[in-house]
């Protein structure tokens, strides 16, 4: 076998039958996608297991003893549902937030520094704090003295730019064909204008990806919560559920006859199991919504270079 100028895909295509090479596609794709697709619906079957059958390994792909303890146990509170508005209303406003700020910041640095003066001074600038951070001491402190413990803003403004994100929406734009932008200057449009009125909607793949990426973030974001916040009442989800066993080991004191026979049924691997699923519902809904413009690889209203 040899490398020829189409490279090794090119060279196994060309010599394997169309039949052959689709149907060995479609074996590895099914692999791809069990591996992604199994894992889940594991961890779903032990949150719906009993104690015995979850410690003991007995649960594989279908709940064994089936038992809704777990998901009983998380929801029996109002505290949880008070988190779950917590993290509802973090991801829409952090995200909101998150997508302005990539959109305005990104635009003016996919320019060169001769359209747009002193863009490489900025560009180390944000880079610089991608690699060097003041340390977690410095940052509570920082967060201290602005007033924002305790505060659902804590949540939000620390994280507002991601520049990781930034970086690939700014490297998307760069490929924008420029007569776009020059065809709407020429028509008398404002950079304002020719960013949300042509940029804005030829970037809708990017822009679609770094949204779900955005949201997985807010969502799955606990460390501030804990570290951040005093009130437990003020705890987002992700949080919330990362300090349920803990919080139930101290207060068995305190739990009603039902509560404790809700617990002798549970066990920290369905509880987890419990806490993962829930924490990746959310996800699940909102991806299908987004998946076609990942593959939606088209420039809305293009033109020929």
């Amino acid at each position: 076998m040899y490398f020829d100028e189409g490279g090794l895909y090119m060279k196994i295509r060309v010599s394997l039958p169309r039949h052959i090479f689709n149907s060995f596609n479609v074996i590895i794709l099914t692999i791809v996608a069990l591996s992604c697709t199994l894992p889940i619906i594991h961890v779903l079957a032990i949150s719906l297991s009993s104690n015995n059958a979850a410690s003991a390994g007995h649960v594989g792909l279908i709940p064994v003893d089936f038992t809704l303890a777990s998901y009983e146990y998380l929801t029996r509170k109002l505290d949880f549902f008070r988190s779950v508005g917590i993290s509802v209303m973090r991801v829409l406003v952090g995200t909101t937030v998150n997508m302005i700020l990539l959109i305005i910041t990104a635009y003016p640095l996919s320019k060169s520094n001769k359209v747009f003066r002193g863009r490489n001074i900025y560009m180390i600038f944000f880079v610089i704090t991608m690699f060097l951070s003041a340390g977690l001491i410095p940052t509570y402190m920082i967060i201290r003295n602005l007033g924002l413990l305790n505060n659902y803003a804590v949540l939000i403004l620390p994280g507002a730019l991601n520049v990781w994100l930034m970086i690939i929406l700014m490297n998307f734009m760069r490929g924008i064909p420029k007569s776009l932008e020059e065809a709407a200057a020429i028509d008398g449009a404002s950079y304002w204008k020719i960013l949300f009125l042509v940029v804005v909607p030829v970037s809708l793949p990017s822009l679609a990806s770094l949204l779900l990426f955005s949201m997985i973030n807010h969502w799955n974001a606990w460390f501030d919560g804990m570290f951040y916040m005093n009130n437990v009442n003020k705890y987002p989800m992700a949080t919330y559920l990362a300090t349920q066993i803990m919080s139930s080991n101290r207060n068995m004191t305190n739990m009603t006859p039902e509560q404790l026979e809700i617990l002798a049924a549970l066990s920290e691997k369905t509880v987890r199991s419990a806490q993962l699923f829930i924490s990746i519902v959310p996800i699940l809904i909102v991806y299908p919504f987004l998946q076609r413009f990942f593959i939606k690889g088209i420039v809305v209203g293009a033109v020929k270079e």
